[in-house]
């Protein structure tokens, strides 16, 4: 019998997004569930035993971050949130609920099929290498070590700090909150200019063009993420 493709539970109420889903999805080899409330959500999850969970945050018998903290509860499955254009604040605070990335509507099914391969490669178990390889960029956490194309570079404590963090959880939107308290501390979650220096230091050192970044990229008004 042929092997089904990863399994995709998409929860959301709005009809249309389900039926395209459904049929962008399962042509491209994925096996669909579907839950139009959260509660039926959370129930599908343990039922279906998706790879990857696409969750809506607007659902008609609960808020979105409400399964996601449920969900956080017992899974570590990847959950890609769709948002509203305007929820800049919610995209947050489920990033940091633990969404492994989100999508605003309307969106594209080329940049939902990539983020789904992205949050895939992410579910596997990229931690368990203490080498990790992204093209031209290597991050050593053996030897808290990072190189470019073979060459060391000198990184202070907190640039390989803000590296590490980010390498460690590769294609993951990481918001600025999330940041500042992993590389500076709980009291600093506020101070975004300290991490926007840092930032902009790495990437003159890591990058081939630093004013066009193909490692770390700005997830604008919510944080950065590492391809």
């Amino acid at each position: 019998m042929e092997s089904k493709g990863p399994r995709i539970l998409v929860i959301d109420d709005d009809s249309q997004i389900q039926k395209f889903l459904r049929v962008a999805l399962t042509g491209h080899g994925h096996e669909v569930g579907e839950a139009t409330t959260g509660l039926q959500g959370l129930s599908e999850a343990t039922v279906f035993r998706p790879d990857v969970i696409i969750l809506d945050l607007g659902l008609p018998d609960m808020d979105g971050l409400q399964v996601l903290t449920r969900l956080r509860e017992w899974t570590k499955t990847p959950v890609i949130v769709l948002s509203a254009k305007e929820q800049e604040n919610d995209k947050i605070l489920a990033l940091d609920a633990g969404a492994d990335d989100y999508l605003t509507k309307p969106f594209g099914m080329g940049e939902l099929l990539a983020r789904i391969r992205t949050a895939l490669r992410h579910a596997v178990g990229v931690t368990a290498e203490p080498v990790l390889q992204f093209d031209d960029l290597t991050v050593d956490l053996a030897h808290r070590r990072v190189s470019v194309n073979g060459e060391d570079i000198k990184l202070t404590p907190t640039e390989y700090d803000l590296i590490k963090n980010l390498a460690i959880h590769a294609g993951k939107v990481l918001t600025h909150k999330h940041l500042l308290k992993a590389c500076w501390g709980p009291s600093f979650e506020k101070d975004t200019h300290y991490l926007r220096v840092f930032i902009g230091q790495l990437r003159r050192k890591i990058e081939a063009d630093h004013t066009r970044p193909s490692h770390i990229i700005t997830e604008s008004g919510v944080g950065y993420r590492l391809l």
